[in-house]
């Protein structure tokens, strides 16, 4: 076992948030539409953007939905484009296959005829189409820029140093690392090494159950809240699942408290999912006693409770469109999403918990503009922004996402 001296987190480190992070708020409005501009305007919110062409900048939404639908009917069967279910309208109206991030992924890799293909979404679901394509398809991203601040709060450097730091604080060494699918390649990768594995919003609890059958506790990555929804599901009581801060010496906890811990959670979080509050559930059914709350188990454990329903973005979608008529839903996920599901069924009342409209900051930088000018350039025969991952990570990560296909 090392000692204190020995460990990688014996000093504090000064707190710091990703600029993702930092950034998220940009678009919020109190109105409920957030219809696309021109790109110039939309340029004006003081975020990184990609530089684009400025042939770009000044176009409609009209007219970007021309040049789109001619370079797509140029390229065929050789694009695909995929649209994550928190992308703006503007965008979803020309996925191919819409869904969360893994279902996209493995859209990718089973559509063989497909050359390129365009992944409306953030940085993180690229890399994971990249893992599981095949070597002659070409991933591309439409706004480099489009990232997670979740997964940029899951450091490689800074979770290297707890994974050693564990290794040397645990008495037994049994601790099995489990990351969700919103974290980076390279720690899918780091699981995939070290006997770990990878989980959706959707399988979370059997993959817990999973690493329990291999180890006597879990190291969960990145988000928190899904970990810790996900152990109090399983009947493991809070006070057996601690956070591991990478900011405090030895994630702030003594050795004895790692040793008891049956779940380590790493400290990260979802944005869009944390600005929902057990006061806007209150609020919502002192106007519609019979209202259906239903949230994202990245919500914390205390707005989970308050609601009736908790689940992935594939649950919410399907409990809203089998409810009946008329009736009235409180939804606690991305804003997109909500405003669509409002749209698709018109015979039910639905709206979105937080009063405040809040689009995922980064999935919002997919802007038709962004779209237009990638698969032109594709019909011009240049790739502009492919994700590529390096071999060794892919293999591991890879490793790590067929053992969640085996649960």
């Amino acid at each position: 076992m090392k000692t204190l001296l020995q460990l990688n987190t014996n000093t504090n480190k000064t707190p710091t948030l990703p600029v993702t992070e930092i950034e998220h708020t940009a678009f919020c409005k109190t109105e409920d539409e957030l219809p696309a501009q021109p790109l110039q305007d939309e340029l004006k919110i003081n975020i990184r953007w990609q530089e684009i062409p400025i042939e770009y900048l000044k176009l409609t939404v009209e007219e970007l939905d021309k040049r789109i639908a001619r370079a797509r009917l140029s390229l065929g069967d050789r694009l695909m484009i995929l649209g994550h279910h928190y992308q703006r309208d503007e965008v979803i109206k020309y996925a191919d296959v819409r869904g969360d991030s893994y279902l996209l992924s493995k859209s990718a890799a089973t559509n063989s005829k497909a050359d390129y293909v365009v992944f409306c979404g953030v940085h993180f679901m690229a890399e994971t189409a990249r893992i599981l394509a095949s070597d002659h398809q070409t991933i591309i991203l439409p706004n480099i820029t489009a990232g997670c601040s979740m997964a940029d709060m899951a450091p490689t450097d800074d979770v290297l140093d707890a994974w050693d730091d564990l290794m040397g604080i645990l008495e037994d060494q049994s601790i099995v690392p489990v990351t969700y699918m919103n974290s980076t390649a390279e720690i899918k990768a780091l699981c995939g090494r070290n006997g770990g594995i990878v989980c959706t919003s959707s399988n979370a609890e059997d993959v817990f159950k999973w690493a329990f059958q291999k180890g006597n506790r879990i190291l969960f990555l990145p988000d928190q809240h899904l970990g810790r929804n996900t152990g109090l599901k399983m009947g493991i009581p809070k006070e057996s699942m601690i956070v591991w801060n990478p900011f405090k010496r030895m994630g702030g906890h003594s050795e004895e408290e790692y040793n008891k811990a049956r779940v380590i959670l790493w400290r990260g979080h979802c944005a869009v999912h944390t600005r929902f509050t057990v006061g806007q559930i209150e609020m919502a059914r002192q106007r519609f006693p019979d209202i259906r709350v239903i949230v994202h188990p990245e919500c914390t454990s205390e707005v989970v409770d308050a609601s009736d329903i908790n689940g992935s973005t594939e649950v919410i979608i399907r409990e809203i469109e089998q409810a009946s008529s008329g009736s009235t839903w409180a939804v606690g996920t991305e804003i997109s999403l909500v405003n669509r599901l409002a749209k698709e069924n018109p015979d039910k009342n639905i709206f979105c918990l937080d009063p405040v409209v809040c689009p995922c900051s980064t999935m919002y930088r997919i802007h038709p503009a962004y779209l237009a000018w990638v698969v032109e350039a594709l019909v011009n025969g240049v790739v502009v922004n492919e994700i590529k991952v390096e071999p060794e990570i892919a293999e591991h990560a890879r490793i790590a996402l067929k053992s969640m296909l085996s649960v």
